[in-house]
Protein backbone atom coordinates (compact mmCIF):
# COMPACT_ATOMS: atom_id res chain seq x y z
CA UNK A 1 0.00 0.00 0.00
CA UNK A 2 1.25 3.31 -0.91
CA UNK A 3 1.54 6.55 1.41
CA UNK A 4 2.33 10.21 0.78
CA UNK A 5 5.84 9.66 1.93
CA UNK A 6 6.22 11.42 -1.92
CA UNK A 7 5.88 14.49 -0.47
CA UNK A 8 8.91 14.50 0.92
CA UNK A 9 10.86 14.55 -2.58
CA UNK A 10 12.51 17.18 -3.77
CA UNK A 11 10.05 17.07 -6.89
CA UNK A 12 6.50 17.41 -4.20
CA UNK A 13 8.77 20.29 -1.67
CA UNK A 14 9.07 22.23 -5.39
CA UNK A 15 5.35 21.83 -5.90
CA UNK A 16 4.78 22.94 -2.14
CA UNK A 17 7.32 25.52 -2.39
CA UNK A 18 5.52 26.81 -5.11
CA UNK A 19 1.91 26.81 -4.16
CA UNK A 20 2.66 28.68 -1.24
CA UNK A 21 4.50 31.48 -2.69
CA UNK A 22 1.87 31.86 -4.80
CA UNK A 23 -0.20 31.69 -1.72
CA UNK A 24 1.44 34.60 -0.32
CA UNK A 25 1.16 36.79 -3.22
CA UNK A 26 -2.17 36.37 -3.05
CA UNK A 27 -2.45 37.58 0.90
CA UNK A 28 0.00 40.42 0.08
CA UNK A 29 -2.77 41.72 -2.85
CA UNK A 30 -5.71 40.89 -0.46
CA UNK A 31 -4.08 42.61 2.13
CA UNK A 32 -3.30 45.64 -0.22
CA UNK A 33 -7.22 45.78 -1.39
CA UNK A 34 -8.46 45.97 2.28
CA UNK A 35 -5.92 48.59 3.12
CA UNK A 36 -7.12 50.38 0.19
CA UNK A 37 -10.85 50.03 1.37
CA UNK A 38 -9.76 50.88 4.81
CA UNK A 39 -9.16 54.45 3.56
CA UNK A 40 -12.09 54.37 1.34
CA UNK A 41 -14.15 54.01 4.05
CA UNK A 42 -12.04 56.01 6.88
CA UNK A 43 -12.91 59.12 3.82
CA UNK A 44 -16.57 57.82 3.49
CA UNK A 45 -17.29 58.52 7.25
CA UNK A 46 -15.13 61.67 7.36
CA UNK A 47 -17.57 63.20 4.56
CA UNK A 48 -20.86 62.04 6.24
CA UNK A 49 -19.75 63.55 9.24
CA UNK A 50 -18.78 66.69 7.47
CA UNK A 51 -20.02 67.76 4.31
CA UNK A 52 -23.72 68.22 5.86
CA UNK A 53 -22.33 68.55 9.48
CA UNK A 54 -22.92 71.92 11.90
CA UNK A 55 -21.43 74.94 10.28
CA UNK A 56 -18.94 76.03 12.37
CA UNK A 57 -17.60 79.79 12.50
CA UNK A 58 -14.62 81.30 11.24
CA UNK A 59 -12.94 81.80 14.20
CA UNK A 60 -13.20 78.00 15.88
CA UNK A 61 -11.15 76.52 12.49
CA UNK A 62 -9.23 79.40 11.43
CA UNK A 63 -5.73 77.42 11.57
CA UNK A 64 -7.14 75.01 9.18
CA UNK A 65 -6.71 78.09 6.46
CA UNK A 66 -3.14 77.76 7.25
CA UNK A 67 -2.48 73.67 7.54
CA UNK A 68 -5.62 71.55 6.84
CA UNK A 69 -6.14 68.77 9.27
CA UNK A 70 -7.39 66.24 7.41
CA UNK A 71 -10.13 65.04 9.37
CA UNK A 72 -11.74 68.72 8.76
CA UNK A 73 -11.95 68.45 5.31
CA UNK A 74 -15.74 68.86 4.23
CA UNK A 75 -16.52 71.00 7.22
CA UNK A 76 -18.61 73.74 6.84
CA UNK A 77 -17.28 77.21 7.76
CA UNK A 78 -19.35 80.09 8.05
CA UNK A 79 -17.50 83.46 7.25
CA UNK A 80 -18.44 86.77 6.75
CA UNK A 81 -16.89 89.27 4.55
CA UNK A 82 -16.39 91.11 0.92
CA UNK A 83 -15.57 89.30 -2.03
CA UNK A 84 -12.37 91.05 -4.03
CA UNK A 85 -13.80 90.02 -7.70
CA UNK A 86 -11.44 91.82 -9.47
CA UNK A 87 -8.58 89.44 -8.03
CA UNK A 88 -10.64 86.55 -9.16
CA UNK A 89 -8.48 83.29 -11.06
CA UNK A 90 -10.61 80.70 -13.02
CA UNK A 91 -8.42 77.21 -12.95
CA UNK A 92 -8.03 75.53 -16.20
CA UNK A 93 -8.76 71.76 -17.36
CA UNK A 94 -11.62 71.06 -14.35
CA UNK A 95 -13.88 68.38 -16.18
CA UNK A 96 -17.19 67.55 -14.19
CA UNK A 97 -19.20 64.52 -14.82
CA UNK A 98 -16.49 63.86 -17.79
CA UNK A 99 -17.07 67.47 -19.44
CA UNK A 100 -14.41 70.00 -19.79
CA UNK A 101 -14.70 73.59 -18.14
CA UNK A 102 -13.23 75.61 -15.35
CA UNK A 103 -13.45 76.20 -11.57
CA UNK A 104 -14.03 80.19 -10.49
CA UNK A 105 -11.65 81.30 -7.31
CA UNK A 106 -12.29 84.56 -5.74
CA UNK A 107 -10.35 86.21 -2.57
CA UNK A 108 -13.03 86.30 0.15
CA UNK A 109 -11.26 89.48 2.27
CA UNK A 110 -12.97 88.49 6.28
CA UNK A 111 -13.86 91.49 8.74
CA UNK A 112 -11.23 90.38 10.89
CA UNK A 113 -8.52 91.09 7.88
CA UNK A 114 -7.52 87.77 6.88
CA UNK A 115 -8.71 86.49 3.25
CA UNK A 116 -9.38 82.64 2.44
CA UNK A 117 -9.93 82.02 -1.01
CA UNK A 118 -13.70 80.87 -2.21
CA UNK A 119 -14.58 78.40 -5.20
CA UNK A 120 -17.29 79.35 -6.42
CA UNK A 121 -17.95 76.78 -8.68
CA UNK A 122 -17.82 74.83 -11.85
CA UNK A 123 -18.14 76.81 -15.82
CA UNK A 124 -18.01 74.62 -19.09
CA UNK A 125 -15.43 75.69 -21.76
CA UNK A 126 -16.85 79.04 -23.62
CA UNK A 127 -17.59 79.24 -27.37
CA UNK A 128 -16.69 82.72 -28.02
CA UNK A 129 -12.91 82.63 -27.35
CA UNK A 130 -10.84 79.36 -27.02
CA UNK A 131 -9.53 78.48 -23.58
CA UNK A 132 -11.81 80.77 -21.82
CA UNK A 133 -15.65 80.69 -20.18
CA UNK A 134 -18.00 82.75 -22.45
CA UNK A 135 -19.05 84.17 -18.64
CA UNK A 136 -18.31 84.93 -15.35
CA UNK A 137 -21.04 85.42 -13.18
CA UNK A 138 -20.08 87.70 -10.53
CA UNK A 139 -21.07 87.60 -6.75
CA UNK A 140 -22.61 90.22 -5.12
CA UNK A 141 -20.92 93.19 -3.64
CA UNK A 142 -20.81 94.18 -0.25
CA UNK A 143 -21.03 92.34 2.49
CA UNK A 144 -21.47 88.56 2.13
CA UNK A 145 -22.22 85.65 4.28
CA UNK A 146 -20.52 82.45 2.97
CA UNK A 147 -21.02 79.19 4.06
CA UNK A 148 -18.16 77.20 2.35
CA UNK A 149 -17.07 73.29 2.43
CA UNK A 150 -12.99 73.01 3.84
CA UNK A 151 -10.62 71.44 1.00
CA UNK A 152 -6.94 71.37 1.09
CA UNK A 153 -4.63 73.40 -1.75
CA UNK A 154 -3.39 71.51 -4.51
CA UNK A 155 0.15 70.63 -5.83
CA UNK A 156 1.52 72.65 -8.07
CA UNK A 157 1.45 71.24 -11.85
CA UNK A 158 4.44 71.30 -14.00
CA UNK A 159 2.22 73.40 -16.68
CA UNK A 160 1.35 77.28 -17.53
CA UNK A 161 -1.58 79.00 -17.95
CA UNK A 162 -3.11 82.04 -19.45
CA UNK A 163 -2.85 85.23 -17.63
CA UNK A 164 -6.19 85.47 -15.40
CA UNK A 165 -6.15 81.52 -14.95
CA UNK A 166 -4.37 78.88 -12.95
CA UNK A 167 -3.16 75.01 -13.87
CA UNK A 168 -4.40 74.47 -10.38
CA UNK A 169 -5.47 75.21 -7.00
CA UNK A 170 -2.03 75.66 -5.30
CA UNK A 171 -2.56 78.86 -3.39
CA UNK A 172 0.96 79.80 -3.34
CA UNK A 173 1.11 80.35 -6.71
CA UNK A 174 -1.87 82.25 -6.55
CA UNK A 175 -0.49 84.34 -3.73
CA UNK A 176 2.14 85.03 -5.48
CA UNK A 177 0.40 87.21 -7.89
CA UNK A 178 -1.86 89.28 -5.16
CA UNK A 179 -0.43 92.09 -3.19
CA UNK A 180 -1.73 91.50 0.00
CA UNK A 181 -0.95 87.87 1.99
CA UNK A 182 -3.60 84.77 1.68
CA UNK A 183 -4.22 81.84 3.69
CA UNK A 184 -2.56 79.23 1.48
CA UNK A 185 -2.85 75.78 3.65
CA UNK A 186 -6.62 75.15 2.65
CA UNK A 187 -9.82 77.01 0.59
CA UNK A 188 -13.45 76.97 0.65
CA UNK A 189 -15.57 75.06 -1.60
CA UNK A 190 -19.48 77.19 -1.67
CA UNK A 191 -22.17 76.09 -0.37
CA UNK A 192 -24.17 78.66 0.48
CA UNK A 193 -24.12 82.70 -0.06
CA UNK A 194 -25.86 85.52 1.77
CA UNK A 195 -27.37 87.43 -0.41
CA UNK A 196 -27.17 85.00 -2.75
CA UNK A 197 -25.89 86.48 -6.52
CA UNK A 198 -28.65 86.59 -9.58
CA UNK A 199 -26.12 84.09 -10.84
CA UNK A 200 -23.94 81.87 -10.03
CA UNK A 201 -21.35 79.05 -11.50
CA UNK A 202 -22.56 75.14 -11.10
CA UNK A 203 -22.43 73.93 -8.31
CA UNK A 204 -20.49 71.06 -6.94
CA UNK A 205 -22.14 67.69 -6.33
CA UNK A 206 -21.51 65.94 -3.81
CA UNK A 207 -18.61 63.46 -3.06
CA UNK A 208 -19.11 60.06 -3.65
CA UNK A 209 -19.64 57.35 -1.13
CA UNK A 210 -19.01 54.47 -2.84
CA UNK A 211 -16.76 52.14 -1.29
CA UNK A 212 -15.93 50.20 -4.57
CA UNK A 213 -14.93 46.59 -5.04
CA UNK A 214 -12.40 46.43 -3.02
CA UNK A 215 -13.87 44.02 -0.58
CA UNK A 216 -14.94 41.68 -3.32
CA UNK A 217 -11.60 41.99 -4.86
CA UNK A 218 -9.60 41.00 -1.28
CA UNK A 219 -12.14 37.95 -0.90
CA UNK A 220 -10.97 36.69 -4.28
CA UNK A 221 -7.65 36.97 -3.81
CA UNK A 222 -7.46 35.02 -0.07
CA UNK A 223 -9.83 32.50 -2.28
CA UNK A 224 -7.18 32.00 -4.78
CA UNK A 225 -4.45 31.66 -2.11
CA UNK A 226 -6.53 28.86 -0.45
CA UNK A 227 -7.06 27.21 -3.86
CA UNK A 228 -3.38 27.01 -4.43
CA UNK A 229 -3.40 24.24 -1.18
CA UNK A 230 -6.41 22.67 -2.59
CA UNK A 231 -5.36 22.43 -5.82
CA UNK A 232 -1.61 20.76 -4.26
CA UNK A 233 -4.27 18.35 -2.01
CA UNK A 234 -6.03 17.06 -5.09
CA UNK A 235 -2.75 16.55 -6.92
CA UNK A 236 -1.35 14.87 -3.86
CA UNK A 237 -4.73 12.46 -3.49
CA UNK A 238 -4.68 11.54 -7.07
CA UNK A 239 -0.78 11.20 -6.68
CA UNK A 240 -1.36 8.29 -4.33
CA UNK A 241 -4.14 6.46 -6.18
CA UNK A 242 -1.69 6.11 -8.87
CA UNK A 243 0.98 5.00 -7.18
CA UNK A 244 -1.55 2.53 -6.08
CA UNK A 245 -2.67 1.75 -9.22
CA UNK A 246 0.83 1.28 -11.00
CA UNK A 247 2.14 -1.31 -7.68
CA UNK A 248 -0.88 -3.27 -8.34
CA UNK A 249 -0.52 -3.62 -11.71
CA UNK A 250 3.23 -3.77 -11.27
CA UNK A 251 2.44 -6.95 -8.95
CA UNK A 252 0.43 -8.60 -10.97
CA UNK A 253 2.60 -8.42 -14.22
CA UNK A 254 6.22 -9.22 -11.82
CA UNK A 255 7.30 -6.13 -13.67
CA UNK A 256 9.01 -3.38 -11.65
CA UNK A 257 6.86 0.03 -11.51
CA UNK A 258 9.57 2.08 -12.66
CA UNK A 259 10.53 -0.55 -15.80
CA UNK A 260 6.62 -0.72 -16.26
CA UNK A 261 5.46 2.73 -16.70
CA UNK A 262 8.92 4.68 -16.19
CA UNK A 263 8.87 7.85 -13.56
CA UNK A 264 5.90 10.46 -12.95
CA UNK A 265 3.53 12.18 -10.72
CA UNK A 266 -0.08 13.54 -10.59
CA UNK A 267 1.11 16.84 -11.92
CA UNK A 268 3.51 14.63 -15.01
CA UNK A 269 1.60 11.48 -15.36
CA UNK A 270 2.84 8.08 -16.27
CA UNK A 271 2.56 6.85 -19.85
CA UNK A 272 0.38 4.03 -19.58
CA UNK A 273 0.85 1.39 -22.44
CA UNK A 274 -2.06 1.57 -24.48
CA UNK A 275 -4.67 -1.10 -24.32
CA UNK A 276 -7.38 -2.31 -27.19
CA UNK A 277 -10.72 -2.82 -26.28
CA UNK A 278 -11.97 -6.65 -27.19
CA UNK A 279 -13.24 -7.47 -30.31
CA UNK A 280 -11.87 -4.09 -31.81
CA UNK A 281 -10.20 -3.98 -34.91
CA UNK A 282 -6.06 -3.98 -35.46
CA UNK A 283 -5.08 -1.14 -36.32
CA UNK A 284 -2.90 -1.12 -39.61
CA UNK A 285 0.32 -0.80 -37.78
CA UNK A 286 -0.63 -3.74 -35.66
CA UNK A 287 -1.44 -6.03 -38.96
CA UNK A 288 1.89 -5.24 -40.24
CA UNK A 289 3.81 -6.14 -37.31
CA UNK A 290 1.56 -9.35 -36.56
CA UNK A 291 2.78 -10.02 -40.68
CA UNK A 292 6.48 -9.81 -39.50
CA UNK A 293 6.55 -11.75 -36.86
CA UNK A 294 4.51 -14.66 -38.84
CA UNK A 295 7.23 -14.63 -40.86
CA UNK A 296 9.91 -14.37 -38.13
CA UNK A 297 10.79 -10.90 -39.18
Amino acid sequence: MKTYKFLFSSRWLGYFALALVFALACVALGNWQMNRRNAVVENITKIQQNYSGTIVDYADVSGNFDSLDPAKEWTQVRLVGSYVTEDQRIVRNRPLNGTPGYEVLVPLKLENGDTVIIDRGWLPIGNKEAGHPDLIPEPKSGVIEVVARLKPAEPRLNRGAPEGQLASIELNDYAAQLEYPIKTGSYGQLATENPAAAGNPVAFPAPSIDEGSHLSYAMQWIAFGILAFVGFGYAARMQRRNDEFDALEAEESGIPVEELYGRGSAFHPRKHPKVRKPGARPTAEEAEDAILDAQGL
